[in-house]
């Protein structure tokens, strides 16, 4: 696999989509938090547009997948990416992992073990009425029967916290290993990199043309079909800014400074956690951002060969 990661404006997606045509054979798994759902199109980026070239369409995953207003999650996302992932390779064909939400690629790259553990109602009978010293007593008793010790005191800070920590460590205990991991991805990581002034440049050019082009009847639309204003302002950035502008919290002057400011602001952290990567222990190539398309193709053709 090959994984093309970048911050917002980096113009990712489209270098993905010209790699893809340039091997052929190739599908992309995006790597977004909210291109996920439907309806969410503009504040999102998708830019469904990038991913034809020269009219070759690109098979894209996991973009319009769940409904507006829920809250989906990393676990979803990583089994969402294994499912499109096997499906890929099992049909002899190459993915591209394309995205800038940092934690979903190196959830899926490294493999995180992310099973959710349901609850167990009979041993919350069993716990029911116990104080939070005899919770706390268990918990350390069943971490220390899973290798592992309580760093961690919010567990115990409330006896149905407490209760919830010995649902896990209880499944745990008698869930093999192998049942609670997914296995690493093995992937060619290319960074796309940005010089910080063109970034800002470009965030803010990207963000008069999304609301020129109806951003903001796009998350009017999202309210008028009944999602709360508080579930759009949970997603952040143009649909939480955008939102507030609607609902008469903020002047279009003041939603479009505040905006800018929190899309500069997320680049950065971006930016931020891919650096922290490259620390953990990931090889990301860097390609400039601003080279023609072309040369930034044959650079990840070079890469790969040399790899």
């Amino acid at each position: 696999m090959i994984t093309i990661l970048g911050p917002t404006a980096s113009g990712k997606t489209d270098l993905a989509a010209h790699l893809a045509v340039s091997l052929g054979n190739c599908e992309i798994i995006s790597a977004d938090s909210r291109q996920v759902y439907k309806h969410m199109d503009i504040g999102t980026g998708k830019d469904l547009k990038d991913y034809v070239v020269n009219g070759t369409a690109v098979p894209y995953h996991l973009i319009d997948i769940c409904e507006p207003g829920t809250k989906y999650n990393l676990f979803q996302y990583q089994q969402d990416f294994q499912q499109a992932y096997n499906d890929i390779k099992n049909r002899g064909k190459m993915p591209i992992l394309c995205g800038g939400t940092g934690l979903y690629i190196e959830a899926v790259l490294k493999g995180y073990s992310l099973s959710p553990v349901p609850q167990n109602e009979q041993l919350r009978k069993d716990l029911e009425g116990k104080s939070l010293e005899q919770l706390t007593a268990m918990l350390q008793e069943l971490k220390a029967q899973n290798g592992s010790v309580m760093h961690n005191t919010t567990d115990v800070d409330s006896a149905q916290r407490a209760i919830r920590a010995i649902e896990i460590e209880t499944y745990n205990l008698h869930t093999p290993t192998e049942l609670r991991q997914v296995p690493p991805v093995h992937s060619l990581i290319i960074g796309v990199d940005i010089d910080r002034e063109a970034r800002r440049n470009k965030i803010t050019e990207r963000l008069k043309s999304r609301l020129e082009e109806g951003m903001t009847d796009e998350v009017k639309a999202l309210l008028d079909r009944g999602i709360p204003a508080e579930d759009l302002i949970y997603y952040g950035l143009e649909y939480k800014f955008v939102t507030e502008y609607l609902i008469g919290k903020l002047s279009y002057e003041e939603m479009f400074k505040r905006l800018e400011i929190a899309i500069h602001q997320f680049a950065k952290r971006q930016m931020t956690w891919f650096r922290g990567m490259e620390r953990r222990g990931f090889t990301i190539h860097w390609i400039d951002a601003l080279l023609p398309m072309d040369k930034k193709v044959e650079e990840i053709l070079r890469i790969s060969k040399s790899e």
